[in-house]
């Protein structure tokens, strides 16, 4: 059974920081490219952060690069989101998605999401 699981949302003040962890069972971890999305309520999801299965490239969303930092360790099959300099903008709930794709196999696979907020 795949599992994808979110943690380190909370509430913070603009400014601030938080780390998300993404833990992830039930695949082999170092195949998948791991990603982070967000959703603001009445907004679309959007892609923030993405790594791939190695960990040797990553591409961020322009609205976060500069304070987001996606990382991953393979051996405690886990991606990370760190979180700086945090806007109200930045409220959302927060996805973590590992993806596979290869010549033959494509296979996506979602967690439920953690809530960050980023109030005053």
């Amino acid at each position: 059974q795949v599992q994808l699981v979110e943690s380190g949302g909370g509430l913070v003040q603009p400014g601030g920081s938080l780390r998300l962890s993404c833990a992830a069972s039930g695949i082999t971890f170092s195949n998948y490219g791991m990603s982070w999305y967000r959703q603001a309520p009445g907004k679309e999801r959007e892609l923030v952060a993405a790594i791939t299965s190695a960990g040797g490239s990553t591409n961020y969303a322009d609205s976060v690069k500069g304070r987001f930092t996606i990382s991953r360790d393979n051996a405690k099959n886990t991606v990370y989101l760190q979180m700086n300099s945090l806007k109200p903008e930045d409220t959302a709930v927060y996805y973590c998605k590992a993806y596979r794709d290869s010549f033959i196999i494509k296979r996506d696979y979602w967690g439920q999401g953690t809530q960050v907020t980023v109030s005053s």
